[in-house]
């Protein structure tokens, strides 16, 4: 999760299972992002989804070939205990929430 005017770096993709060109910002992103491509059970992905009236993005918002919809954003591992971290996260878990998405998780990077 991000703000919708991340300026930083950018690595921009096509995926099997995604209709535009997505844009990574972390290798974390662009890693899941390969597993989720090569899931069988996945049926549709969206990354960096723009929250209406917020200035944020979730990462993936992926369909499930049942029809049942989750949201994964990735956050190193290193910044889970950051408040700026902490505040985006729980305005994007309420979000969802509000928009009736329950499955809404947390990707992050092995622990070194």
């Amino acid at each position: 999760m991000r703000k919708q005017k991340y300026k930083g770096r950018c690595e921009k993709r096509i995926l099997s299972k995604s209709d535009e060109v997505c844009r990574f910002y972390s290798d974390l992103q662009s890693k899941y992002a390969d597993k989720l491509d090569s899931d069988n059970g996945i049926k549709q992905i969206h990354c960096n989804v723009y929250l209406c009236n917020t200035e944020y993005m979730s990462d993936f918002l992926c369909t499930r070939k049942n029809g049942d919809v989750f949201i994964r954003e990735c956050v190193e591992r290193r910044f889970l205990n950051k408040p700026m971290t902490i505040k985006m996260l729980d305005i994007s878990r309420n979000y969802w929430l509000n928009h009736g998405i329950e499955d809404w998780g947390i990707v992050t990077n092995v622990e070194e």
